[in-house]
């Protein structure tokens, strides 16, 4: 299955720079920069940005293309008709980047980090690299089909649920096994797996139900006053918070007439009674006290 490229443009605190980011990754080992066509050679894509009178600069990352202009125009003039091209080169199974032997052959230094959750039976393992673009959520080796990394940490024994998520893993095991003794070979075998390149998801991996089902632009208009107050809540001021821990949260629904809040808990914040309560009543007191009235009680769903 080929992957369906997807852009969204990003804007950023240079407002001579806009982002496009894709839904899929563009490299996986290093970034790039171009200040001209010449520099670019082994860069189709970036090339053919360069033809664009406006372009001064570009940089191809994991998993977008920024774009440095020349004040001739206004990207918002422009920045729909470049994304538009971005994609149709992406979708062409063009070459993004030609990377040179040197290139293709070296290892990347990865580092892996693990970190406690507020569930003991999960571990956050934190890479300095982005491994995906969205979360993905794995409770047993069948769900794994399309992520060669989980298949092979369901290999151990111990492993109970995997969660990907941008930068890291979260891993629960059972009971049968303690952190202290297989904290240091779940690290070293992460990042040995990275190091060799190997792919975190195949291209047709889709994301956790989830995040599949999480508002859209389109679905966030058509929601009522109150979800969207309770969706841009959740995503400002306890989305970070669950990530940290190793986990995420999403918003499911709001019935108004019981005056109820459904979230989808998943990770490190799925399935641990103690974690849950307490996220649950974190995310009731700051609900029922930025939405006065509107929220009665939260409902968490494990994902």
């Amino acid at each position: 299955m080929e992957k369906n490229f997807e852009i969204k443009i990003e804007t950023t605190s240079n407002p001579g720079i806009v982002k496009f980011e894709a839904n899929y990754f563009l490299t996986q080992h290093t970034s790039y920069e171009f200040e001209n066509i010449d520099q670019a050679k082994n860069a189709p894509l970036a090339q053919q940005l360069f033809y664009l009178p406006f372009v001064k600069r570009v940089f191809i990352a994991q998993n977008f293309v920024a774009i440095d202009k020349y004040d001739i125009v206004e990207w918002s003039d422009v920045q729909e008709e470049v994304a538009q091209q971005i994609k149709d080169y992406l979708n062409s199974s063009q070459p993004i980047v030609i990377e040179t032997e040197d290139e293709t052959t070296k290892k990347v230094p990865i580092t892996i980090y693990a970190e406690s959750t507020p569930n003991p039976a999960v571990l956050k393992f934190v890479a300095n690299k982005k491994l995906v673009t969205s979360g993905h959520e794995f409770k047993n080796i069948d769900d794994a089909g399309e992520a060669p990394l989980a298949q092979e940490l369901f290999h151990f024994p111990f492993v109970k649920e995997v969660y990907i998520d941008e930068n890291y893993i979260s891993i629960g095991k059972y009971d049968m096994a303690d952190w202290n003794d297989i904290t240091t070979e779940v690290r070293d075998f992460i990042r040995n797996y990275l190091e060799q390149g190997k792919e975190v998801l195949t291209a047709n991996a889709a994301a956790t139900k989830g995040e599949v089902e999480k508002q859209s632009d389109l679905d966030f208009e058509n929601l009522d006053d109150v979800s969207k107050d309770i969706v841009n809540i959740i995503e400002e001021y306890i989305k970070p918070a669950v990530a940290s821990d190793g986990g995420n949260i999403l918003f499911d629904s709001y019935d108004p007439k019981s005056k109820g809040v459904k979230v989808v808990l998943q990770g490190a914040c799925s399935g641990c009674p103690s974690s849950t309560f307490t996220l649950k009543n974190g995310i009731e007191n700051m609900l029922k006290e930025m939405l006065k009235d509107k929220v009665e009680y939260v409902e968490a769903i494990n994902g």
